[in-house]
């Protein structure tokens, strides 16, 4: 397996001692990147199940435990064949547990489905089920070392493909043809499952589309989310071609501004919501209030974003930056008739400022 498997059973260990402190008495985990997080790999259609005390087990298709078991610390594998076999495997564990208070992450992410959260609920009538993503995100947030280096491979990574997206965006070039340049590249040095967006009109976050080409004198934003084993770094550039105009020159000089408030402001114990309320009082005093997104940063991970996320979750704006955490800086675009004016690196909080990991 990739890393230090006593690094996956430390972090589960911890996790069962939160419960306890919550008087969880069992969690099942569907959500990939979290699932990732305790065993170590990625495995689509992931079910976990962790007792407050004892083992954890892994649900997995017929024939796939073999593979899983070489990839993870985790040995009580469970091989199933149709899903109602899955949901009684989980159902049998709880009852046989005794557990009367279960935990779920209450997220937005693939395979968290509300339906299986309503199945769940149906078929374990005298459960409690009890949301459990502040205390998974909660340690999430706070970086290992090993996670840490991970995310500066993944840095290196980024940045080779932005070379690629400078070399390649030009008049006339759609969208996806610069993201599929961009997503071979990554994939050729080691990304596994690369994220890449790009925007040639003012879009937030921008799939790219096949029939959205670049203009002569246009503005393309790219993104990319690079991983390496699992975990990502984020980095974001504006392309300017030709001469677009001084709203665009002016744009991207407050931008640049901004970016220097936002990585001097972003400091150990510093509430996110306070820089938040800087940048928006200087984006206003600049001309940029009506084209200014709210949130400036959000965590990096073993996802592009997750918490704190201000723009998604607002009770998160009121996290204090803390030490190892890792933030994607400057996040917020401008969104201006040219296009999405963004600049964006993955830092690392260390106590004497921020580390660029991109």
């Amino acid at each position: 397996m990739r890393g230090n498997p006593e690094i996956f059973e430390r972090r589960l260990r911890r996790f069962q001692e939160a419960m306890r402190e919550r008087g969880i008495e069992a969690a099942v985990i569907r959500t990939l990147s979290t699932f990732i997080y305790f065993t170590g790999t990625k495995w689509l259609r992931p079910s976990l199940f962790v007792p407050a005390e004892g083992e954890p087990t892994v649900f997995v298709v017929k024939g796939e435990a073999e593979e899983f078991r070489r990839r993870s610390w985790i040995e009580n594998v469970v091989e199933f064949q149709r899903v109602e076999d899955l949901m009684a495997g989980i159902v049998g564990l709880i009852h046989r547990s005794g557990a009367g208070t279960v935990g779920l992450e209450f997220g937005v992410e693939r395979d968290a489905y509300l339906l299986f959260f309503k199945l769940f609920q149906r078929l374990n009538p005298t459960v409690e089920v009890v949301d459990i993503l502040d205390i998974t995100y909660g340690m999430r947030m706070i970086k290992d070392d090993w996670e840490i280096e991970n995310i500066r491979k993944a840095g290196r990574i980024a940045k080779k493909g932005m070379e690629v997206a400078e070399e390649v965006t030009a008049p006339g070039r759609s969208e996806l043809e610069i993201a599929a340049e961009i997503v071979r590249e990554l994939m050729l040095n080691g990304s596994e499952e690369p994220k890449v967006y790009v925007s040639t009109t003012p879009r937030a976050h921008a799939e790219p589309f096949r029939d959205l080409k670049v203009q002569e004198n246009g503005v393309v934003t790219v993104v990319i989310g690079a991983d390496w084993n699992h975990y990502y770094a984020n980095m974001a550039r504006t392309f300017v071609l030709g001469e677009p105009g001084e709203r665009v020159r002016k744009a991207i000089e407050v931008k640049e501004k901004a970016l220097e408030i936002a990585l001097e402001e972003t400091r150990v114990g510093v509430p996110v919501n306070s820089v938040e309320r800087k940048l928006q009082s200087f984006f206003k005093e600049n001309g940029f209030e009506d084209s200014y997104v709210a949130g400036y940063t959000h965590g990096v991970g073993l996802l592009i974003e997750e918490l704190p996320i201000p723009t998604i979750v607002v009770p998160t704006r009121a996290t204090k930056v803390a030490e190892n955490m890792v933030l994607s800086v400057i996040h917020t675009p401008l969104m201006i008739p040219e296009g999405a004016i963004k600049h964006e690196d993955t830092y690392l909080v260390k106590k004497g400022g921020l580390e660029r990991l991109t």
